[in-house]
Parts: structure tokens; sequence; C-alpha cells
């Protein structure tokens, strides 16, 4: 899950960087719940901003191995300075060493080499690994701890991931990655795979449109796990599906033919989304 934030930080937790989705959806949660998100976003920048480094494959693999030395040191009580910010998250929250890990994994995969039309399969590895992953951590936080919560952050993860893949389609090309799967391309009559080639095909609306498709479908079954649950308890969950959705949508809505304008969250949504779940629905539900 492409965690985005935008606002200055006013705290020594609080990160800043560019975006506000994550950040106003984070901003909901009670205090304890706000510093172990903010630790566990930190604790993703810094692994995929080594994915996305400079230096070769073995450098990339090799700082990636200490995060996952750092990642033992803190299940095993004596946490490295980098993730010593997790410590009480981890125990306050339960958060499992398997997910940090699979997080760590996923980036990986971008550092062995470029990604270029995954099949399926191995894009469905992918998102669980940056976006499921992050999403089994955050339900945790979130007081989500069965069942429903596993099922939440496959289908909300899922559905988050591809909305960043279609968005981000000529940043990625540009990394020479192209996210969307193999099996898209070829329903679609694409029998090439440079990113570059692919996203000038005429056919190009057609791969984008199944893979939107799946994306919908994942935000459809989230949102049902989400109307089982009451607010309080799912409140950043439904402002990130919400502020995700319209991102979906706005895309659909402005197509995949070049030049393909940036597409964010339309900041009068953004603001009803948070007036909503911040303010209006809070209210309500006391």
């Amino acid at each position: 899950m492409q965690m985005e934030l935008s606002e200055a930080s006013t705290t020594d937790w609080e990160p800043s960087a560019s975006g506000s989705s994550f950040y106003a959806a984070m901003r909901v949660l009670p205090p304890a719940q706000r510093r172990a998100m903010f630790a566990v976003y930190r604790f993703c920048r810094a692994v995929d901003d080594v994915a996305d480094g400079p230096g070769d494959c073995q450098t990339r693999f090799a700082e990636l191995e200490r995060w996952r030395a750092d990642v033992d040191t803190l299940f095993a009580g004596a946490p490295s300075p980098r993730v010593r910010a997790l410590q009480e998250p981890v125990r306050a929250f339960a958060l499992r060493r398997e997910d940090f890990l699979a997080i760590i994994d996923g980036m990986e995969m971008d550092a062995a080499a470029d990604i270029v039309a995954p099949d399926l399969a191995t894009l469905d590895v992918y998102c669980d690994r940056v976006a499921c992953a992050v999403g089994r951590l955050s339900v945790r936080v979130f007081g989500m701890q069965g069942e429903d919560g596993v099922s939440l952050a496959g289908h909300l993860g899922r559905a988050l991931q591809l909305t960043n893949i279609l968005r981000d389609l000529d940043e990625d090309a540009g990394k020479r990655r192209l996210y969307l799967p193999r099996e898209a391309l070829q329903a679609a009559g694409i029998d090439k795979t440079d990113p570059a080639a692919v996203l000038s095909d005429g056919a190009l609306g057609r791969a984008c449109a199944a893979v939107a498709s799946r994306a919908g479908g994942h935000f459809a079954d989230a949102r049902r796990i989400l109307s089982r649950y009451p607010l309080r308890i799912v409140r950043a969950p439904r402002m990130m599906a919400e502020v995700y959705q319209n991102i979906l949508e706005r895309l659909i809505a402005r197509g995949w033919s070049p030049p393909r304008r940036a597409v964010h969250a339309g900041r009068a949504r953004l603001l009803w989304i948070l007036l909503r779940y911040g303010f209006l629905d809070r209210s309500a539900s006391h």
C-alpha cells in the first residue's frame, strides 16, 4: 500500500513528505494509533528508498538484508536505533515480524530487476508484499486482528496498489518498469512488453480497463468488510478507500491515451472525506 503524506510534521514522529491522503487518514486516529501508523510508515518509506535508490543490485540487497537484521533485533527485544520507534507499536498492537519481512521481500522484488509485464501470479505476490503486508500491520493498529482484518488488508491493499499502478504508468515507464499484467496485455492484443511501446499502443485502454475492473472488485469486497464494523475502528481505512476509489474513477474518466495528465484525488473530494470521517461522523457517533 503506497502511503502518501503532505503536511509538515509538528512532532518528531509525524513524517513530512508529499501527498495528502495517508496523512489526512492517519490524523483522525487516536494518538497511540497515530504514532504507530507513522512509525510503520517511516519503516516502509525507508525500505522503499533502498529499492529505488542508487547502487547496483548487490548494494541494494545488502542494505535490505541489514533491514531484515534490524527487524530481528526489534523482535528480540533489543531494537537497533532505526527500528526503535517500532518497539512500542509492536508491543501495544501485536504487530508481526513476518509482515515487516514481507514488506522487505516486496522491495527486494523491485531491487532485483525492473519488473516488466509480470504474470498475474507474480503481480499478486508483489501486491501482497508491498501493500497487503502493510495492511496487515495497519488493521492490527486499527483493532481488527481476526480473519476480517486479514481479508480487509488483502482486498484494500490490492485495490490501492492496482490503482497506484494505473496512476503511475508513465512514472514507472521512466524507470523501465511496467506493472500491467501480461495476461491483460495479451487479452488486449498487445504482444510487446517494452514499457514505452506498451504505453503508446492504441489497445492500452483495454488492458488498463481490465486492471481497473480488478481493482474495483477489491474495493467492493473491502467495503463489504468495512460496513460490518463501527466507525471508530474503520474510520482511517474507510477514508483511504474513498480517496483511492476517487482516484480510480478519475483515471477511468480521463482515459489512457497520451498525453495522460496526472490524476490525484480532487481537493473538494478530499475535504469532504476529511470532514465526513474526521468530524461529522465522529460527532454522530458520540
